[in-house]
């Protein structure tokens, strides 16, 4: 079975970021997967340091990653960038978690610019040899957009939202064969 792990850069206790994801993922597994959502919010991982072989919660987090067919990584947008707290996991992970891994982009803005942060999660995520699908999805003025039980509030963007997990099903089972 396909396994789609989402990864959320957020540490917001109300985090439209985590909502859309789920809504991504609930796609991804009427699409036959198996999915996960990673909360970087509630894991131990201190800041990374190249000399420490694990810390934290890192290699189990990292394990999951390495075993995804597909990721759906999803960010807030701070000062036109993903957060830190993505960052900061992104930078346990190299190509060996993410070889042959398709990989979705979402973004939430508490404005309405979340194109910096896009590609700026499209630029790591092909420098760790992801395979980064086409279809991404940013979500501008994210705390109108989505409710606070998680909900939608655009029908298009909620479609767009559930698209991306069924493209990364799709591209993580193509790069399975």
């Amino acid at each position: 079975m396909t396994r789609i792990v989402a990864i959320s850069g957020s540490r917001r206790a109300g985090s439209t970021t985590r909502s859309a994801l789920r809504v991504a993922l609930t796609a991804a597994e009427e699409a036959g997967a198996d999915t996960e959502l990673i909360d970087l919010g509630a894991v131990d991982l201190p800041l990374y340091h190249p000399d420490e072989d694990v810390q934290g919660d890192s290699e189990e987090l990292t394990r999951t990653v390495r075993e995804a067919d597909g990721v759906i990584a999803g960010s807030p947008v701070y000062r036109g960038s993903y957060s830190s707290t993505f960052k900061n996991f992104h930078d346990f992970c190299g190509s060996e978690e993410y070889d042959y891994t398709a990989v979705g982009l979402l973004a939430t803005a508490g404005g309405g610019s979340y194109g910096g942060t896009l590609e700026h999660l499209r630029s790591t995520f092909r420098n760790v040899h992801a395979w980064v699908v086409p279809h991404e999805v940013g979500i501008s003025g994210a705390s109108r957009a989505i409710d606070e039980d998680g909900r939608f509030r655009d029908d298009d963007l909620r479609d767009r939202t559930e698209k991306l997990g069924r493209i990364v099903v799709e591209h993580a089972e193509r790069l399975q064969e």
